[in-house]
């Protein structure tokens, strides 16, 4: 018993004591995922309760060593590795391998193995941005615009299947042209084919743009700004949607797209967000149809003549080095061939586009929720292979 007059002694008790009460961060791994999501790609995030602080991507899960394995290939085997690692971009992916080995051997490409290049890459990048037009909104909770998405995407599949014997890794490309000629009665089919995706482009327009809840989702979500790009070297319509203006096609034309000017058109935005990316991939798509119609007009007035040159048995690039880059549907690929005189590259670096974008991540996600992070990743539109090559 305390004495009157003397000091009050005091007890506090604390009650519930939990990992609640602490103000630690949480840290939350993201995947790494089933190659039937985004792919087996792993997010280290730190939270302060919904909110992120900090982004990590850690790749390299499903890395399979392709440049190494470049070394140990020769000229004409090389292209079966270089097609796989954006498996939506094949065609696209050994059209940069044997335009940089032409350029080693200074071989000049026949007209028509030209135009007919130009139009399966444009063909390709429509198929490629189908598939993100169709999952990106399934990501955020819209299923029907992915069976619209497979539907058009079929209609090309077939005539790329038919040109090639390929649906996914078309093998097409040769190192001084294309396998073989088009089969006859192709351009006609191939014409009709991209018609009929044509007419159906604008459910996205209707279906996906003009909902609200798509828009709620993804206006002002993920904002990436021009400084940004340009530090990461981000590229392809992720740049552009940040109101970077540069396009290969247009600003170094290679293949045919310098006679394509009038027809090509440099999709951009100011907004950088998620809905801004969306908007560039949708209407990049449209005009990809475009291109394809001009190429296949150009075509139909072509004389009969050779897609492909002769090689001899064995082919060797003179020593050197060369650097060919294409505008990828994702954004800039880049090829560094360094030839020793041998039938084998000495080495072939690899630049592709989704490894740089997505390091960008470590930037766009601190500071947003958790329940942004799915919209933000999906807009993002890359392919883990692609990343690890």
């Amino acid at each position: 018993m305390t004495q009157p007059g003397t000091a009050t002694e005091h007890t506090e008790t604390t009650v519930g004591v939990g990992g609640a009460a602490e103000s630690t961060d949480m840290v939350l791994n993201i995947g790494p995922q089933h190659p039937s999501t985004h792919g087996v790609l792993r997010l280290r995030l730190v939270l302060d309760g919904e909110r992120i602080t900090a982004a990590e991507p850690v790749i390299g899960y499903m890395h399979r060593g392709a440049e190494k394995l470049f070394e140990a290939r020769d000229y004409r085997q090389i292209i079966v590795l270089a097609n796989r690692h954006d498996w939506l971009s094949a065609f696209s992916n050994e059209l940069g391998v044997v335009l940089a080995v032409e350029r080693m051997l200074g071989m000049e490409v026949p007209v028509r193995a030209v135009w007919a290049r130009t139009l399966l890459a444009e063909l390709n990048r429509v198929l490629n941005h189908l598939m993100f037009l169709g999952s990106y909104p399934l990501e955020l909770g819209a299923i029907t615009p992915m069976f619209h998405a497979f539907t058009e995407r079929e209609a090309l599949q077939r005539v790329l299947e038919e040109v090639s014997g390929g649906r996914i890794h078309y093998m097409f490309n040769r190192v001084g042209g294309l396998k073989e000629d088009l089969p006859a009665g192709w351009l006609g089919r191939t014409r009709q084919a991209v018609a009929e995706v044509r007419a159906k482009t604008d459910v996205y327009d209707r279906l996906v743009l003009g909902n609200e809840i798509f828009r709620g989702r993804t206006r002002g979500v993920g904002v990436l700004d021009a400084a940004t790009v340009h530090a990461y070297g981000v590229s392809g319509p992720l740049a552009r949607a940040s109101g970077v203006d540069f396009d290969l096609r247009r600003d170094e034309p290679y293949l045919a797209y310098g006679e394509l000017a009038d027809v090509l058109t440099v999709v951009t935005r100011s907004e950088g967000d998620c809905l801004a990316r969306f908007e560039v991939l949708l209407e990049q798509t449209h005009n990809s149809l475009d291109l394809a119609d001009a190429c296949l007009d150009r075509l139909a007035e072509l004389p009969p003549g050779p897609v492909n040159q002769r090689l001899p048995k064995v082919l060797k690039a003179p020593e050197g080095a060369t650097y060919a880059w294409t505008e990828n549907p994702l954004g800039l690929n880049g090829y560094y061939l360094v030839s020793k005189g041998e039938k084998t590259p000495y080495r072939l670096k690899l630049r592709s586009a989704s490894y740089n974008n997505v390091q960008v991540l470590s930037e766009l996600l601190p500071g947003t929720l958790v329940a942004d992070m799915v919209a933000i990743l999906g807009s993002m539109f890359f392919v883990v292979g692609d990343i690890d090559k």
